[in-house]
């Protein structure tokens, strides 16, 4: 029967394989820009639609930009109606802008193109909607969306493009202007909703100018800046309010209501909302203490972090011709007509090479499946057999470079997100102390130069400690081999701080090029020594066993050894604690049998040496495959 522990762990499994698919990100690439065009299209300053969305539509490429436009053309459909059909022909433009413009090396030679193109479309329609009844623009409007379209233009290429600061605080006020036309119901506006946010988990700057925003916008008549400064005050005490801070933008909006003596309860509920989003999923702090040579350290790898991921996304945006069928069977009527003695005399060798595709899916054709009558059936039949082959090798070699190309983009993601994290702790002076020191004892049947179950233990970056178990499998040299490089492999990685599902993840993506499919199996324990908690990953390694005061129970469930796919994430994780005395065992597969769940019953107070022999005597009485057991404790 499946324990709920189990269950939990399989769907969590599930939802890290679902996340690491790369038509997922697609897909949630495609609908963020779709929702991003349909919230810009509602901005409005004086009760004016303005050209926000066209910007963002103009610093993208490609299909996300046609997202875009479709999200931003609904928008400026719904919110405005009549009104907003030179917003719908403001994004139109742009999108034929960037269509037209194609790559963006001539954008990366003039910075200021897009936004001269963004001004522009913005001028013209202006000029050419003015006879519309809708329309009914001051001069003063006129060239605030001038301004505005080739203002967003810049701003959210520079966005795009890398990280700033300043860009991002923009960014948040132009959000923040954007979502405050957008009200799901009358009492819950999105616009209070993200300053809310912005106020408990951003930055002084963001918060400021998102108050702005919704004061431009007009949505409430108390104001909205002194709201957000205000409200920001408490987070330079030296002693930060956490308990109830969610409650502290609708706190601060009564007491600025009272004193302006302006009464509206409606932004109550959306500040009070965003600010518990914002305790619950706090934002990194975007702006970071720079000096010297640490700050020239982190803008470096902050650099090389972007420039990582913009690979990661050319190659995920990379899509394989079709392959033409149809030619292959074209090609195979031109090799059989060409070597008939028929051939001057048939009149079915056009015919022949018209044929569809749909031929090749049919492994045992024969000459009655034919559409045309061929007196020379037999030869034609062998050549569409060799096209058969040939379309079989063609997949076959698309399989191989996708799986290479999904091992490049993991290792992208990996390295991109590595960078940024070392990046982010450059700053950090808070270091946690050791409150617990690791103790691990190994037992196996076979000297360890003859032994194909590589065990390394090692401090890690912080207070990480790291237990791994590399299982080669088989005996002799070959797996010592293995297990042993599998091993070095994982233990340089976790060195620098790589954190261990990526290195799992490198090291399958390395047996799966290789094609050594199922050569090792790896138990990796991961030991916070400040917590003493531990998590456990497991590929292709046997169940573990955990032994406490109130009994044993097994860890882990059995799983595909790594090398089969890149795509497939098989890994298994558990959580353990063994801050109380617990005892953790890792067993390789030649040391793990019926009788080894009976022994750690039975193990009470005998020394740990006992049990470590007691776990191999049976390896020992066949003496057919490497074993070796592993027992981690902790002692504060």
């Amino acid at each position: 029967m499946l324990s709920l522990q189990n269950y939990v762990n399989q769907k969590r499994h599930t939802l890290r394989k679902l996340t690491a698919d790369p038509r997922l990100h697609i897909l949630t690439r495609g609908a963020v820009h779709f929702l991003s065009g349909f919230c810009l299209s509602a901005a409005s300053l004086s009760h004016r639609a303005m050209p926000l969305a066209m910007g963002l539509v103009c610093s993208l490429t490609g299909w996300t930009a046609a997202l875009c436009t479709a999200g931003s053309v609904l928008g400026y459909w719904l919110f405005w109606g009549a009104a907003g059909q030179q917003g719908i022909a403001w994004v139109f433009l742009a999108l034929a802008a960037v269509l037209l413009l194609g790559d963006r090396s001539m954008t990366r030679q003039v910075p200021a193109l897009l936004p001269a193109i963004g001004g522009l479309i913005v001028a013209v329609c202006g000029v050419l909607f003015q006879r519309n009844p809708a329309e009914s623009a001051t001069v003063g409007i006129y060239f605030l969306r001038v301004g505005l379209g080739a203002g967003a233009t810049l701003l959210f290429y520079r966005f795009l493009a890398g990280r700033s600061p300043i860009v991002e605080w923009l960014t948040w006020g132009v959000a923040t202007l954007s979502l405050a036309q957008i009200a799901p119901v009358s009492w819950l506006g999105l616009g209070f909703v993200l300053a809310g946010f912005l106020l408990v988990s951003g930055s002084f700057p963001g918060a400021a100018l998102a108050g702005l925003a919704l004061d431009l916008a007009g949505v409430t008549p108390v104001p909205m800046t002194g709201v957000m400064t205000l409200g920001y005050l408490p987070k330079f005490f030296p002693t930060k309010p956490r308990a109830g801070i969610g409650f502290l933008p609708g706190c601060v909006y009564l007491l600025v209501m009272v004193l302006c003596g302006h009464w509206d309860l409606t932004p109550l509920v959306g500040l009070t909302l965003g600010g518990f989003l914002g305790y619950w999923f706090p934002l990194r702090p975007q702006v970071s203490h720079r000096r010297g040579e640490t700050g020239a350290a982190q803008v470096r790898l902050e650099m090389a972090s972007g420039i990582l991921s913009s690979l990661q996304q050319v190659l995920l945006e990379f899509h394989s011709a079709p392959i033409d069928e149809d030619a292959l069977v074209s090609r195979a009527a031109e090799r059989a007509c060409n070597g008939c003695s028929n051939r001057r005399t048939c009149k079915d060798a056009r015919r022949l090479g018209q044929l569809p595709g749909l031929l090749l899916h049919k492994p045992l054709l024969a000459a009655e499946e034919l559409p045309i009558v061929c007196r020379k059936s037999g030869r034609f039949l062998a050549e569409l057999h060799r096209s058969q082959e040939q379309l079989r090798s063609i997949r076959a070699d698309r399989e191989r470079q996708a799986e290479y190309r999904a091992a490049l983009i993991q290792q992208f993601q990996f390295l991109s997100l590595w960078l940024q994290g070392l990046s982010d702790q450059l700053t950090r002076r808070t270091e946690t102390k050791a409150q617990y020191q690791p103790k691990v004892q190994v037992f196996g049947n076979r000297p360890e130069p003859d032994n194909g179950d590589r065990c390394l233990k090692f401090n890690g970056t912080g207070c990480r400690y790291y237990v791994i178990l590399c299982d080669g499998m088989g005996t002799g040299l070959g797996a010592v081999r293995e297990g042993r490089s599998a091993g070095e492999i994982l233990q340089k990685l976790l060195s620098v701080g790589y954190p261990a599902e990526h290195a799992l993840r490198t090291l399958n993506s390395l047996c799966a090029l290789r094609e050594r499919a199922g050569a090792v199996t790896v138990d990796l324990c991961e030991i916070r020594l400040d917590t003493g908690r531990a998590t456990l990953y497991k590929w292709g390694a046997v169940a573990s066993y955990l032994i406490s005061g109130s009994g044993v129970r097994q860890v882990g469930v059995p799983s595909p050894p790594p090398g089969i796919s890149v795509t497939e994430q098989q890994e298994n994780c558990q959580q353990v604690s063994l801050r109380k005395g617990e005892i953790l065992i890792l067993c390789s597969d030649g040391a793990a049998h019926e009788d080894t769940l009976q022994i750690c019953r039975d193990f009470g107070t005998e020394p740990v040496p006992i049990l470590g022999q007691r776990l191999l005597e049976q390896s020992r009485l066949t003496g057919q495959d490497d074993a070796t057991a592993v027992i981690v404790s902790l002692k504060s």
